[in-house]
């Protein structure tokens, strides 16, 4: 199997959560192998910087506004891609959200925001792309950025809606994969799981606590960088192959 990424040179990709860390990585990391990016954040003046970083590349970032917990950003981003770069080829479904809290006396609010950010916002920008790859016979690719704990629940109290909406995005990637195959549709779908990764939603979380944010720095953990690199993996295999889960971990992980 060669691995390469020349069938999306000069294609568009979509990449969710693209103002920093897995997702501002993995926009670098497509800019850098000639693939027309549209980075999607609420905070698109990140994306913009990130774009006048990587001017000159063989690829080029171009940066979306867009709340992904309102489903009219969403549209109206796909629209805008469309109309002004091309039809989409490529959704990496990076945004996400960790709350700290629990069952028992947690937020109503943080609850909703989370499911909002990781499933249906997910859903939402699924069924975008995969209108405009079906419309035009694209054999595209949906990628979701999902975690570990989308496959086992670990002992880290406090995570439970993070974890319990990480096990809707591993199901939710089968079920599509099961329902593209259900019509002879050749798009692809990967769930790409890692476990700790220096990101805002870990380390750099400023909304967790002291305490929980010393355990997770006392924990093996991977860079943005390793993800990104993952997801070019998975882009690269033949039009043949499809990875439907792919597990990273950092060497010596226990949870």
């Amino acid at each position: 199997m060669v691995l390469s990424l020349d069938r999306w040179v000069g294609k568009v990709a979509v990449v969710t959560g693209a103002s920093s860390g897995i997702g501002a990585a993995i926009v670098e990391f497509l800019v850098d192998n000639g693939i027309i990016v549209a980075g999607l954040a609420r905070r698109s003046e990140l994306v913009e910087e990130k774009a006048k970083q990587l001017s000159g590349k063989p690829g080029k970032l171009h940066a979306i506004k867009a709340d992904i917990t309102k489903e009219e950003d969403i549209l109206n981003a796909f629209k805008w891609i469309e109309e002004n770069l091309g039809h989409v080829h490529i959704l990496i479904n990076n945004a996400g959200v960790a709350k700290e809290n629990f069952l028992r006396n947690g937020e109503t609010a943080d609850w909703k925001q989370t499911f909002d950010v990781n499933v249906m916002g997910l859903c939402i920008a699924t069924r975008e792309a995969i209108k405009i790859m079906s419309a035009n016979n694209i054999n595209g690719h949906i990628i979701h950025i999902n975690s570990v704990v989308g496959h086992k629940v670990v002992p880290f109290p406090g995570i439970n809606v993070y974890i319990a909406s990480k096990y809707a995005v591993t199901a939710l990637t089968e079920t599509l994969r099961q329902e593209l195959n259900a019509i002879d549709s050749k798009i692809k779908t990967t769930s790409i799981s890692p476990g700790l990764v220096t990101s805002e939603m870990t380390i750099l979380n400023t909304e967790f606590s002291e305490d929980r944010k010393n355990v997770l720095k006392s924990m093996p953990i991977l860079k943005a960088e390793d993800i990104a690199e993952a997801v070019g993996y998975v882009l690269s295999t033949a039009e043949n192959v499809q990875i439907n889960e792919l597990t990273i971990t950092p060497v010596g992980e226990k949870i």
